[in-house]
């Protein structure tokens, strides 16, 4: 399995799904897109660090690089690994006293602690294959991408990459919009088009 360096591209949130987040994950060297669900304490702990924003008491995450640190350990990546019943799952790699040790994690606990650590944050191309998508549109303007969809030609039947085009816009949209359930259903469409021969 090839390691895939990824970023953060950003955080949402929306009163209709009960609390829950969504971070963005970007492939440094392409344009892949992985989204994962999170709670809210660990949006909050990721974007508090991210804004440089020091709570005044530590949060759990700054609780767990301190130790780190104090027991002369250095967190040195974390990968996303592994999607199994539609739950992400994620591994810490330390470096402690000359040895590397591997800690199961949630993903959104291994991001929290990977921003604090400034460790870079990988995830495995199967992970990307499943659950990943490619926005149609590199600047992915949402004028821009509205005119493909809109000025096609409805004369012709559309062709496989109008479709597929359709589709990406489709889940952006569902994304955005925090609708997951949707999102995914479009996600098995689009999968099932590019599959064709």
């Amino acid at each position: 399995m090839q390691k895939i360096p990824c970023e953060i591209l950003g955080l949402s949130s929306s009163p209709a799904t009960g609390g829950a987040y969504a971070i963005l994950l970007k492939e440094v060297d392409g344009k892949k897109r992985l989204p994962i669900i999170i709670g809210a304490f660990e949006a909050q702990a990721i974007a508090l660090e991210i804004e440089g924003i020091k709570p005044p008491r530590p949060l759990t995450h700054d609780l767990l690089k301190q130790l780190t640190d104090s027991l002369g350990g250095t967190v040195l990546e974390i990968v996303i690994d592994e999607l199994r019943d539609n739950t992400f799952y994620a591994k810490i790699i330390l470096e402690v006293s000359g040895f590397s040790q591997e800690i199961d994690a949630r993903p959104s606990d291994a991001i929290a602690l990977a921003v604090r650590a400034q460790a870079p944050i990988y995830v495995y191309d199967t992970v990307m294959e499943a659950a990943a998508f490619i926005p149609s549109d590199d600047t992915e303007d949402a004028s821009n991408l509205n005119s493909i969809t809109d000025s096609a030609d409805l004369k012709k039947p559309p062709s496989k990459e109008t479709k597929l085009a359709a589709l990406q816009t489709k889940l952006r949209e569902a994304i955005e919009g925090e609708e997951y359930e949707r999102a995914a259903k479009i996600r098995d469409q689009i999968k099932n088009l590019t599959s064709e021969n």
